[in-house]
């Protein structure tokens, strides 16, 4: 679908802010940081909306960035959010402006995500006369592991006071964009209800005698014993998880000994555990120490299971993902607009935020050109590539859910039924 069947204008308003856009993008992706602490990344944030009318406050515990546009007229409260942190890994893309930091890549399209946040507060902020209301541009650090959207949230983030009264307009939708490479450019994906996993951490200590590797009767070997709780828990998933609310758990290291012709006394498992639903999470969590105790038991070993709870399920608000859904095809047509039919297992922090507000993420296609997004390297991938173009339709979606939730979008029945 072409631009012009865009009634706001946006998607065309977007085309000419998509080189800007692209320049950002390229420069973070240049110069990335990992973690809660992002100080050039953040600068660079302020510089870019420092003339747009935005009211920036910069967190105190991490280096995040709140940005507050007041409409012409009061009324609700819309956030959008934009993660900004990079992953600890190389690259190996050998683009123009691969990451000039060692070990350290924007892999999972943060970089992206961040630029098109600031193409739509550029959008947004031409058009403040137009809605009732405020827009909360959130810039999260520390996505990956790090925890960053509850930290922003204990800070203050739901409540930013109103600037000309001091008083607290309520936050009642959120909207936040994932880029993939596998799906199509400029496609939309999402779906109501579970998007995405919860995402846990796994550690089994098993402990034996140690011994001399050629009288292993004389130890009690924890390395076999490992290997088959590993195994194990492969099987109790299969078997007693219902395959329609899924759980993953995988194994993603086993260390032990230190030479060839020892037993050692301790074997480490660490791994990760995935799930859809906080039922099959609880689930899988006792099902994992009943395995693991079961079997070392029985080969006359100890050992201890710790699960560390890592982010939530994140849940799209049904009534919320059919209001993005249907700006979405106002915005680009029906065509490029995708129902998924299932969850991924991969998991995100803005859980955290939909905890607390009705709201929903999308999946935008960034998949290169030439590319199959069945076979493109994916997001976490040293060697992903995204293409740039579908940023121009992610910055007019992000402003189009704003204006169309603040009843500023001549968007007939698109507008969101809470408002």
């Amino acid at each position: 679908m072409t631009s012009h069947q865009d009634s706001t204008g946006l998607l065309e308003e977007a085309a000419d802010l998509l080189s800007a856009a692209v320049a950002l993008r390229r420069d973070l992706h240049q110069h990335p940081e990992v973690g809660i602490e992002l100080p050039r990344t953040r600068d660079r944030i302020c510089e870019e909306i420092d003339n747009l009318g935005i009211t920036v406050t910069k967190g105190v515990s991490t280096t995040s960035v709140i940005g507050l546009l007041e409409g012409s007229r009061p009324g609700p409260t819309v956030l959008l959010r934009a993660d900004m942190d990079a992953l600890p890994m190389p690259e190996d893309t050998g683009t123009s402006y691969s990451s000039a930091i060692d070990g350290v890549m924007h892999a999972c399209g943060h970089d992206l995500h961040v630029s098109m946040l600031v193409g739509a507060a550029r959008l947004l902020s031409a058009r403040r006369n137009d809605f009732a209301g405020r827009v909360l541009f959130m810039f999260q650090p520390g996505e990956e592991g790090f925890g960053g959207a509850p930290m922003m949230i204990e800070e203050g983030l739901l409540s930013v006071p109103l600037l000309s009264t001091g008083e607290t307009s309520p936050v009642t939708g959120a909207f936040a964009i994932h880029a993939t490479p596998s799906i199509p450019a400029k496609f939309f994906a999402l779906k109501g209800g579970t998007l995405m996993a919860s995402a846990d951490t796994l550690q089994i200590v098993v402990t034996g005698r140690g011994g001399h590797g050629s009288a292993p009767h004389n130890a009690c070997d924890p390395v076999p014993v490992a290997c088959e709780i590993s195994i194990a828990l492969q099987t109790m998933i299969t078997r007693a998880i219902d395959v329609f609310d899924p759980a993953v758990v995988s194994v993603t290291q086993i260390t032990a000994g230190t030479a060839n012709n020892v037993i050692p006394e301790t074997a480490t498992i660490i791994g990760t555990i995935r799930a859809v639903s906080e039922r099959t999470r609880s689930k899988v969590h006792d099902g994992i120490r009943r395995v693991a105790e079961g079997i070392a038991a029985a080969h006359d070993t100890n050992v201890e299971v710790e699960i560390t709870l890592g982010y939530p399920v994140t849940v799209n608000d049904p009534d919320y993902a059919k209001f993005v859904t249907a700006t979405a095809a106002a915005l680009v047509g029906d065509q490029q607009v995708v129902a998924m039919a299932h969850p991924v297992m991969g998991a995100e922090d803005f859980s955290y935020v939909l905890h607390h507000v009705k709201g929903a993420m999308a999946f935008l296609g960034c998949c290169p050109e030439g590319d199959n997004p069945f076979t493109a390297a994916p997001n976490h991938s040293n060697r992903v590539v995204f293409a740039e173009d579908p940023m121009q339709q992610g910055m007019a979606l992000y402003a189009s859910v704003a204006l169309a939730h603040l009843g500023a979008a001549d968007l007939g029945e698109v507008r969101f039924a809470s408002v």
